[in-house]
């Protein structure tokens, strides 16, 4: 409200009433002009500075419970700590104890002598205060019914003696019970030694057995707590923290002087701990417990208190206070406040850029929708050119799998089978995200389509890093593998791409050999070459991405090749390593190490399990021929006469001959160089199911199955020469094959005649 404008209302109003208003006239008319306007705006700064103190409070809450959070984690760590260096304290002595109970035992024919031994064990363990041997009642009838050797501690002097004497019965203590019905070392819980030291000390007892493994004495030592009291005691992490060391069933073991903690903090923490009617709330971790307390001084603190791991069972107790902890937070909460005054300045704009802001805020919100939706759809997209059906055939099985870390990954993997060949593939392309899946997309449709007329990998490699290389101004690359599986052999032909070694799964785990090589995408001028591996029968081929060894855990640990290699071994163990089981129990092995950690990478396996068929051979009859058109007449005839030894219908016979010599011609015609004397060997073999027929020749290297399709639309003057005998054999028998394998052509050719058996 400007001044000015106040002055003329001012007037106005007291013209308006002869000037003899009265002030409470006065205050309502200037309310009902615009004086209600400040008050509303008084009202809105009030009620701004409401919410601001309603926010400063929900993050002094909120840092509250972050605190006590943390504060959990640090005591948990405490707590661990204090109680690794206990029980290291008992470890020493125990395995202190198995030195010298060797000892003994190689002096049991000489009882004499015992006494020299625990002598030396006292004298030279400043914390042990006394050591005993207790033999079973009549064990050395010399020295009467009890015979018990004993050296212990009193100030500076050791001294030796046999308790058993006086009425005193060793044998209804309860360390003697425990050794001998139960043969088997224990701690006793803490008490006073007023026998010899007059310390607060424990008892730790172990057996020792003859050659028939009876026992036949408890020995044992009485070790000071002193040293367990001064450990749990220094170095904490707040000055009026202090430690308890409590019994299982809740008694007191050590206390802390008074310098550490105030002595009636101590016994009320004590009952409280022991108290079953009050509430013991967990801790966030869930490994220790919490007990809140006031004490006479009206100061708040709470109790963390936990079971120690193994033998003995005591609780080890962490006490601080509310003041200590949490002092700097209310500090904070103080600045907060007084920091409370200087927001008001800042109200007017933030009330105007707050409108802004949830404007915007709409706009991306609506931006992040689109963007989501958009994604799930690549997400869709990318999954459909995934192979959507496994392979399951009695000559191989092929599964494979894939998890991305964002909505769209880079990884890829592809399989199908062309010709009696399995194709199959794997990669990773660099980085994640939108980019990574279109390069993903990009390599995956190179694969598909190179390979369907393509059947060696390294030049379905080098075509792909070509193109790959084009135009790569990102420099993103691809690790790749490419193999291809003949099926009627086993061989597999592969190359690799700077790809993770697949594994081979037998009767025992392998990598198999692999070039790194280079990547694709990062230089053109890479040779890439192949590399085979004979598969025996039932061999499982594992492939899978850099996702699964570097898949972490919560402290971010690797998984790491040796433990997929230990998976896949449990897999062997198991009897089962077909490509179902191996892939769910590689996945539940990974998910079940990373569980509570976020997918780093994208997550690809591909595994497949060969198997050479094993059918009935009902014949088995080769030919051998010249590479002369004469001997084709002598080829019908050879298969004519397998087709009636087979009892093949005439239509069926006819299609058969037809194939077998369109392939031997094409062979006469074009393996050898004209003039040139070939050989050519034909080996028929027949199952119940199928005839195949093997054309075998040491003519130049020639696939006859990579010739491109013929269009056949085309009038004989203007289609090209050649093509019409390979698609005539394609049509005629129901699978054809060919390798090229220790410097001969092999084609195969095969046909279903008896599909209904």
């Amino acid at each position: 409200m400007h001044i000015e404008n106040l002055s003329k209302r001012k007037r106005n109003l007291f013209q308006t009433n002869n000037r003899d208003m009265t002030l409470q006239h006065y205050i309502d008319q200037l309310k009902k002009h615009k004086g209600w306007k400040a008050i509303s705006a008084l009202g809105i700064i009030l009620l701004a500075g409401v919410l601001i103190e309603i926010m400063s409070l929900g993050q002094y809450n909120y840092a509250h419970r972050l605190m006590e959070k943390e504060l959990d984690y640090r005591i948990e760590s405490e707590l661990t700590l204090k109680s690794v260096r206990v029980r290291s304290i008992l470890k020493s002595n125990e395995r202190m104890m198995r030195n010298y109970r060797w000892t003994i035992e190689q002096q049991i024919n000489s009882p004499e002598n015992i006494y020299s031994i625990i002598r030396r064990l006292v004298s030279t363990n400043h914390d042990v205060r006394s050591s005993f041997v207790a033999f079973a009642p009549n064990y050395y009838p010399e020295h009467g019914r009890l015979f018990e050797p004993s050296c212990y501690r009193s100030g500076d002097s050791i001294h030796t003696e046999q308790l058993a004497k006086g009425g005193y019965d060793y044998t209804q203590r309860e360390f003697y019970h425990q050794i001998f019905d139960a043969d088997t070392s224990c701690w006793s819980d803490p008490y006073v030694d007023t026998y010899a030291s007059g310390d607060f000390v424990t008892t730790y007892a172990v057996p020792l057995t003859d050659n028939n493994g009876s026992t036949y004495a408890a020995f044992g030592v009485d070790l000071s707590t002193q040293g367990i009291i001064d450990t749990l005691n220094t170095h904490h992490n707040y000055e009026s923290t202090f430690f308890l060391l409590l019994t299982e069933d809740g008694s007191l073991i050590s206390r802390p002087d008074s310098s550490h903690a105030n002595q009636q903090d101590v016994e009320l923490v004590i009952n409280l701990i022991n108290d079953s009617t009050i509430e013991h709330k967990a801790s966030s971790t869930g490994i220790s417990k919490i007990i809140k307390f006031r004490n006479t001084e009206d100061a708040t603190g709470f109790a963390y208190y936990a079971n120690m791991r193994g033998n003995p069972h005591w609780q080890l107790v962490m006490v601080c206070y509310d003041n200590e902890v949490y002092g700097p937070l209310k500090v904070m909460r103080r600045n907060l406040l007084l920091m409370l005054l200087a927001g008001f300045s800042l109200l007017g704009f933030i009330l105007y850029r707050y409108n802004r802001n949830v404007q915007r805020l709409h706009e991306s919100d609506l931006s992040k929708e689109r963007s989501k939706s958009e994604l799930h759809i690549a997400k869709n997209i990318q999954a459909e050119m995934l192979p959507s059906v496994e392979i399951h055939r009695r000559d191989i099985n092929v599964v494979g799998m894939q998890e991305t870390a964002l909505e769209v990954g880079g990884d890829l993997y592809d399989y199908f089978i062309r010709d009696e060949k399995l194709y199959f593939c794997i990669g990773d392309v660099s980085g994640k995200g939108v980019p990574s899946s279109l390069v993903m997309a990009v390599v995956h449709s190179y694969f598909r389509s190179l390979a369907h007329y393509e059947s060696n990998p390294a030049r379905i490699m080098q075509n792909i890093n070509e193109i790959a290389c084009e135009g790569n101004k990102t420099n993103m690359f691809v690790t790749l593998f490419i193999g291809v599986l003949d099926l009627p052999t086993g061989r597999l032909r592969y190359c690799n791409a700077g790809h993770d070694a697949p594994l081979i799964i037998s009767s025992d785990i392998r990598a198999l050999p692999v070039q790194a090589n280079m990547p694709i995408g990062v230089f053109d001028d890479i040779k890439y070459t192949q590399q085979q591996e004979q598969l025996a029968s039932g061999t499982t081929l594992f492939l899978y991405t850099d996702g699964l060894t570097e898949a972490n855990d919560t402290d971010h640990r690797l998984y790491g090749l040796q433990r997929v290699i230990d998976t896949a071994q449990s897999c062997i163990d198991q009897g089962d390593t077909s490509p179902e089981h191996v892939t769910a129990t590689m996945l539940n092995a990974v998910h079940d190490y990373s569980a509570g950690a976020s997918q780093s990478d994208d997550l690809t396996m591909l595994t497949m399990q060969y198997r050479q068929p094993q059918e009935q051979v009902l014949l088995h009859e080769p030919l051998a021929l010249s590479n002369d058109i004469q001997q084709v007449p002598r080829l019908n005839d050879f298969v004519k006469s397998i087709c009636d030894r087979l009892n093949i219908e005439s239509s069926m016979s006819s299609q058969i001959m037809l194939a077998v010599e369109e392939a031997v011609v094409n062979v006469i015609n074009y393996a050898y160089p004209i003039g040139t004397q070939g050989d050519i060997g034909i080996i028929a073999e027949a199952t119940p199911q199928s005839v195949k027929f093997v054309i075998t020749d040491e003519g130049k290297a020639f696939d006859p199955t990579q010739r491109g399709d013929v269009d056949t639309s085309l009038s004989a003057e203007d289609r090209p020469i050649g093509g019409l005998g390979i698609l005539l054999v394609q049509q005629l028998m129901d699978s054809i094959n060919y390798e090229y394998v220790d410097g001969k052509n092999v084609f195969t050719l095969k046909k279903d005649y008896n599909k209904q058996s």
